[in-house]
């Protein structure tokens, strides 16, 4: 193998530059041409793609968001479309990919994979902490201190005033991100996905908040949460309860950006090299994560299809320390 491409796909997550500068200094590093692909699985088909050097990659390990752009294509989800990528990466002698992507990024290099034989490995970077076959993904420990800095603030106003908040943070289909800032800023309650919470249930625990005299509280709700999004759990609730004065914040995309923490920079470097140093070594159509500080290397398909189970410890550990 003498020349690979690496690329960013879907949604953007603190941590993908320093994957990024990883992958480019490891592959010059085992003297391998490396190219950066703009915008995605667009700038395939597109043929956006540029030469990456030592340099290239200079200062962007404390950046947010990806200096390759990124996006969500459309195109690629035709045979077509994948056939003029590939057709692309063959006119620029690429042997090799790196997606830093999601579930959706790994889903579309699972079938690239099937239909032409290129060795993808894929780095996980989302900051939903959603994909299984690493304990942590790029991302995600920014996006939880992210959620929890804007929380302690809003606490502040809470206390001062009297009220009860609800406040949105981003997971369409886990609560990794709610459960985890929602634990370090001390809310009282936790609304996610995987747990069935009924509002019932909020007022009971509100109520028991009361009378202990507790002057505010926080309600942090996961936005895919079976009851709906903060705003209509708040309506509901304010049905029954209107003890205090209620507000509603939505965190949405601050929670992306920002300049990403030492555990994600250290995360992403760790990955980002372990994903060259894997096309070296043959290996294709995998994930490379980390598990109990260890990096492991999982099939796309049970990256894809297999569902990372929430901690029953960190869900008791609310109700615990409320």
């Amino acid at each position: 193998m003498k020349k690979i491409g690496v690329f960013t796909s879907g949604g953007d997550a603190p941590g993908m530059n320093a994957c990024i500068r990883a992958v480019v200094r490891t592959a010059l590093f085992y003297q391998l041409e490396v190219v950066g692909i703009m915008h995605g699985y667009n700038g395939m088909i597109n043929n956006e793609m540029i030469p990456l050097y030592s340099y290239s990659v200079s200062n962007i390990i404390q950046q947010g968001g990806t200096v390759l752009k990124t996006a969500r294509s459309e195109a690629f989800m035709t045979k077509e479309g994948r056939k003029k990528a590939f057709d692309n990466l063959q006119k620029q002698g690429i042997e090799g990919l790196v997606a830093i992507g999601g579930n959706g990024t790994f889903t579309g290099a699972k079938i690239f994979y099937e239909e032409f034989g290129l060795p993808i490995i894929g780095c996980p970077g989302t900051i939903d902490n959603d994909l299984y076959g690493t304990d942590y993904t790029i991302g995600f420990d920014t996006a939880v201190n992210t959620a929890v800095d804007a929380i302690d603030k809003i606490r502040d106003t809470a206390n001062a005033h009297d009220r009860l908040f609800f406040i949105e943070v981003m997971g369409r289909d886990t609560g990794y991100i709610a459960l985890y800032s929602g634990i370090a800023s001390g809310a009282e309650i936790v609304l996610i996905p995987e747990t069935l919470t009924s509002i019932d249930e909020v007022i009971k625990i509100l109520n028991i908040g009361k009378e202990r005299k507790k002057t505010s509280s926080i309600v942090i709700v996961a936005e895919g949460d079976e009851e709906g999004g903060a705003l209509e759990i708040a309506n509901k609730v304010k049905e029954k309860f209107n003890y205090y004065s209620t507000r509603v914040m939505i965190l949405g995309h601050l929670q992306r950006g920002g300049r990403p923490t030492a555990k994600d920079r250290i995360l992403a470097s760790q990955l980002g090299s372990a994903a060259v140093q894997g096309l070296i070594q043959g290996k294709k159509n995998v994930m490379a994560g980390v598990i109990h500080q260890e990096v492991v290397f999982t099939p796309f398909e049970e990256c894809i299809q297999k569902q990372k189970t929430i901690s029953s410890n960190l869900l008791s550990l609310i109700d615990l320390i409320r």
